[in-house]
């Protein structure tokens, strides 16, 4: 598979710029580096882009991630591996990627337990996570980035 165009985030000068800053910003929240790779790479998951998918995985074993986890990630609920604050993670990462099905999907239970595990500062980091992979997955399904590609 090709792509369709150059990523948008590189067409355009300062908006890799800009993602940069906010992935700068996003990793001194004092969010657990695998806490913010398995937000991304679930939420990645649940839209389908490839991609992010893919280096979602190798960044998250750079990380130090397992592959048992990486594996179980798919079904997150029913395993024993993830801890209860990356559970509330992973369940505001599910919810606020849904939004289309429900745009209260984010309810004060699951912000409320997110913010159990999670301070302030923590949660906009988790937050911004969300957001741009959601933001990217966005951008790679409509060009139809293939996986594997790199961002030159």
């Amino acid at each position: 598979m090709t792509a369709r165009m150059k990523n948008p985030a590189m067409v355009l000068p300062d908006a890799m710029t800009g993602i940069q800053n906010i992935y700068k910003a996003m990793h001194k929240g004092g969010v657990p580096e695998t806490t913010l790779e398995l937000v991304h790479l679930r939420a990645s998951q649940i839209n389908g882009c490839s991609p992010c998918v893919d280096a979602g995985v190798k960044s998250a074993r750079k990380a130090g991630e397992s592959d048992d986890r990486l594996l179980q990630l798919v079904a997150w609920r029913e395993s024993d591996l993830f801890t209860d604050a990356e559970r509330a993670a992973l369940t505001m990462a599910e919810a606020a990627t849904r939004l289309a099905d429900n745009p209260e999907a984010v309810t004060d239970e699951i912000w409320s337990d997110a913010a159990d595990h999670f301070d302030e500062q923590q949660l906009a980091a988790i937050i911004l996570m969300i957001g741009i992979t959601n933001l990217f997955n966005r951008l790679n399904t409509t060009i139809r980035e293939p996986a594997g590609a790199t961002w030159n």
